[in-house]
């Protein structure tokens, strides 16, 4: 039997997660399906949370060989129950990735694509091969490399699914967090080209130049003096009721709300006890806090808090929607929807101690790129 290698985590029954490189049985592709010789494959924060889960990564020990690494970490009390329903399971990782076609099941559609470049989404990217459907295929433009295609599902259709969420619940503006990030520079390219008035939020003074330089009108760094004051006056000026924010814990959700209050009272209009009667709509899409999420409920009642993510947006928004948005993507692949990553490692490097604590900072300009092949 023929096998390849495939990155899992586990959670044990004892409290641990295990992560190792699997020998596992290589993929058939179906009649519908292809088989993708993986050749890159980015580790995104979403990545991160199947990867990790709840276990202290600071704690982590490893064993194994330098071929088939082995990386245990503790698990404490409370996260084992957040993660009951993941013991046992030695689940694969990666979100998506692209490579070359080098099998494909019997449909004329899956045969036609023997030897393109193709990018894919689906889980389990982190391999030697992936077998895909057809319909979860994005073939690549012939001059891109799978480099170029690897981070073409996640992120640009995240930063898409941002702008049509706001077209399709009647917003004018959008605020976002964690802006100085591949997906917000992403949206800060999105933004200008549909002409949507956008509020970057950072945290330092480079990530407000990186955006200026890029193009981005209001930029604000949350560590800076005054921030809450200049919050308000972005959100006036564009008239954002509609925020995403990639923290998650902390009071920048919070924060957020309060400053579109603050800006729709500047308006001309009798006082209301309960607020304003203008709608505002925060969606956390992240968590690269894990706090306590803070709110100081100084933003009246018109307001829903809700989670967003890319996966049930996109299922419904409908296949039509779908196709729409990564048709964009492919046309602007190099341009609009460009990654950049700062390391590029193979899987067994993945599993690699410095490693790991490098890619799990998430710190902005710190994107890994997996090189398996």
């Amino acid at each position: 039997m023929t096998t390849m290698r495939q990155l899992r985590s586990r959670v044990t029954d004892d409290g641990h997660l295990e992560l190792r490189l699997a020998e596992v049985p290589m993929p058939e592709p179906r009649a519908d399906e292809v088989l993708i010789r993986i050749e890159a494959t980015p580790i995104n924060p979403s990545d991160i949370g199947l990867l990790f889960g709840a276990a202290d990564m600071s704690a982590a020990t490893a064993s194994g060989t330098p071929d088939s690494p082995v990386i245990t970490a503790p698990i404490g009390a409370a996260g084992m129950r957040a993660m009951a329903a993941r013991v046992g399971q030695s689940l694969p990782c990666g979100n998506e990735g692209a490579g070359t076609v080098v099998a494909a099941g019997s449909e004329p559609a899956a045969q036609a694509l023997i030897g393109r470049k193709v990018a894919a989404i689906g889980g389990a990217m982190y391999a030697d091969y992936r077998a895909v459907r057809v319909a979860d295929v994005l073939v690549l433009p012939d001059d891109a490399s799978a480099e170029e295609g690897a981070s073409c599902f996640v992120n640009p259709l995240t930063a898409l699914g941002f702008v049509e969420t706001l077209r399709r619940e009647n917003h004018k503006a959008i605020v976002h967090t964690a802006a100085a990030s591949n997906l917000g520079q992403m949206l800060v390219r999105i933004s200008a080209a549909d002409g949507i008035p956008l509020v970057n939020i950072v945290r330092s003074a480079e990530q407000v130049a990186l955006l200026k330089t890029a193009g981005a009108e209001h930029v604000l760094d949350s560590t800076a003096d005054g921030h809450m004051g200049a919050l308000i006056d972005a959100i006036a000026a564009t008239e954002a009721t509609l925020a995403f924010d990639a923290i998650g814990g902390g009071r920048q959700g919070g924060q957020i709300l309060t400053a579109m209050e603050a800006a729709v009272a500047r308006r001309p209009g009798e006082y209301n006890r309960y607020g304003s009667n203008v709608f505002k709509q925060l969606y956390i899409y992240g968590g690269l806090d894990t706090g306590p999420t803070e709110f100081n409920r100084g933003f009246g009642f018109a307001f829903s808090i809700s989670g967003w993510l890319l996966f049930p947006f996109l299922a419904k928004a409908g296949a039509e929607t779908t196709a729409r948005l990564k048709a964009r993507v492919a046309a602007e692949l190099k341009t609009t929807f460009a990654s950049h990553y700062s390391a590029r490692i193979g899987l067994a490097e993945a599993l690699d101690p410095a490693t790991i604590a490098a890619y799990n900072r998430r710190a902005t300009g710190t994107k890994y790129l997996i090189t398996p092949n």
